[in-house]
């Protein structure tokens, strides 16, 4: 059995093509999911992969569901915190609960997982983590300031933590993707999806297995010189 692999976030969009990709590459992956259980299900049978649904931005709901998931499956020696939600709207206009949700779910949730993780990584010396930013945490965006910051705050995040870590061969790091062809991209009206293309200079947009591959050599044992990075997967969008 390969190194348990958890996956945030897992079974939607970017996040299954991460965990499919790890599991073609010999890691035994657990993903896990917050809400749609009909489209867990589907994932689950295709894929073999094994779903715990539980709120990553609830503490004890991850302390409860990663000690199920370490009694049933094995230790968590590789975490991916993908998980993350949109509550859009300019600032002048945002609610509390649109700022809260974001930011609890998208930041708040590399905490509460990570910290659940971190002890048993240390005691076995050995772990990685990714952090699954934005290119809009980097560059910002209209109409995200939650989601701008939250993303932003991951970067930083990570670069602590690693610092942490380091030393009990633990690493961690960031990918921030640009636009990625996920449903949620291609829900956007036509017309504003053409305006996001055209600013990208390849021209085209992400496939999310060009974010997992970045996860995959990142969780190796040919990354474990790599760490506090944030490995920008944009198309050229954004370069600093």
């Amino acid at each position: 059995m390969g190194r348990v692999a958890l996956v945030t976030g897992g079974t939607r969009g970017i996040g299954e093509a991460i965990s499919l990709y790890l599991k073609e590459s010999g890691y035994t992956v657990v993903a896990n999911y917050g809400g749609n259980d009909e489209k867990a299900r589907a994932f689950s049978k295709d894929s073999g992969i094994v779903t715990y649904k539980f709120d990553v931005s609830n503490l004890d709901a991850c302390r409860d569901a990663i000690g199920r998931i370490e009694q049933e499956v094995g230790p968590i020696e590789i975490l991916v915190n993908n998980a993350g939600i949109t509550r859009d709207g300019t600032m002048h206009k945002m609610d509390y609960d649109q700022w809260y949700d974001v930011v609890r779910t998208n930041l708040g949730s590399c905490f509460y997982v990570s910290r659940c993780v971190i002890e048993g990584m240390r005691e076995r010396k050995f772990g990685r983590i990714v952090n699954i930013g934005s290119v809009n945490g980097q560059a910002g965006q209209y109409g995200q300031v939650n989601y701008a910051a939250a993303k932003s705050g991951i970067h930083g995040f990570t670069k602590a933590l690693a610092q942490e870590s380091a030393a009990k061969g633990i690493t961690v790091n960031a990918i921030a993707p640009g636009y990625v062809a996920t449903d949620m991209v291609m829900a956007v009206p036509e017309a504003v999806l053409e305006k996001i293309v055209a600013g990208i200079p390849v021209g085209r947009l992400g496939d999310a297995r060009d974010i997992a591959r970045a996860v995959e050599f990142l969780v190796s044992d040919d990354a474990s010189f790599i760490t506090g990075s944030t490995l920008s997967i944009n198309g050229g969008q954004h370069m600093y």
